[in-house]
């Protein structure tokens, strides 16, 4: 009676002996199939498989051997020279049937060594298999690790970037108060430059008054020379007069002059103040350059004015 595989599931069981029925069809029922062939169509583990393909194989090589293992009574009712030659074709049908047992054993034990060769085939195979599976999966593993560090550094420059744009923020921040300081700055100077621009014009109107002035002492000084001219040979005492008075008009024109170097120089003064104060505007913006254009006016030549002595002289 044929030993059943046990604690197998039934369709487990007849998924194996459909597959090996079917590999065994293909082969014209010339060759077993492999029990690792059998396990790979059925789609089960390898000690399923061989347990129900032992027993299928059995199956398949099992044959019907009558075997004569007692002397019948009807023989033995028989004449004693038939029993004795049925006796004899006994044992030789028992010694037969042996032969043949020990035929089926051994071609079972042959049967058994393949199958222990292929599961050792299969074995050696599901190895290489596991091997290169493991393989495969230290190097997803690796691969995996090295995404994990490319992340690592990607949140890490996302932290530096993040600091940086905080610092930037910072930054911007103190730019533009510095800019307010520096436009509250820049509007004083404005209203200083005004202030200077205001005391430039005052100087250039002064400038003017003494030009104005020498030009009429000038005037006088002709008007002199021409009298002292007319009376010089009228009379000689005139012309010490006329001398005199030249010399007072020289000493006023020496004076004029004087006043008017003067006011050249508080003008020169007044252009430096105005010259320092546009330095400090070309700090503050780049607009300084168009600001020190606009308020400072062209060089004028200034001209001491003359101052009448008392007495209408």
């Amino acid at each position: 009676m044929t030993q059943q595989a046990p604690q197998i599931p039934a369709d487990v069981r007849e998924r194996i002996i459909a597959a090996a029925t079917d590999l065994f069809e293909q082969s014209g029922r010339q060759t077993m199939p492999t029990v690792d062939a059998v396990r790979r169509a059925a789609r089960v583990d390898m000690n399923a498989a061989s347990a129900v393909m032992k027993e299928w194989r059995r199956a398949q090589t099992a044959q019907a051997a009558p075997v004569a293992v007692a002397v019948p009574e009807a023989v033995q009712q028989a004449s004693s020279a038939a029993v004795a030659t049925i006796w004899q074709q006994a044992q030789e049908l028992a010694n037969e049937s042996l032969r043949s047992a020990q035929a089926a054993w051994e071609t079972e034990r042959a049967e058994l060594d393949a199958m222990r060769q292929e599961l050792a085939e299969a074995f050696e195979r599901q190895a290489g298999e596991l091997d290169a599976a493991t393989a495969a999966l230290a190097a997803e593993k690796a691969a995996a690790e090295k995404l994990a560090q490319e992340l690592a550094a990607v949140r890490q420059e996302l932290d530096d970037t993040t600091s940086r744009a905080e610092k930037a923020e910072a930054r911007n921040a103190e730019i533009e108060r510095r800019a307010d300081e520096l436009r509250t700055e820049l509007d004083r100077a404005h209203k200083d430059a005004d202030q200077a621009r205001g005391a430039l014009a005052e100087q250039q109107k002064a400038g003017q008054a003494v030009a104005a002035q020498l030009d009429q002492v000038r005037e006088e000084l002709a008007t002199v020379r021409a009298k002292a001219d007319a009376e010089r040979e009228a009379h000689q005492e005139q012309r010490k007069v006329a001398a005199a008075e030249a010399q007072r008009v020289a000493e006023r024109l020496t004076a004029a002059q004087a006043e008017r170097d003067q006011a050249m120089k508080d003008t020169a003064l007044a252009r430096e103040e105005a010259a320092r104060m546009a330095g400090q505007l070309d700090t503050l913006k780049e607009q300084s350059a168009a600001l020190l254009a606009r308020i400072t006016p062209p060089a004028a030549e200034a001209k001491p004015a003359t101052r009448k002595k008392p007495g209408g002289e």
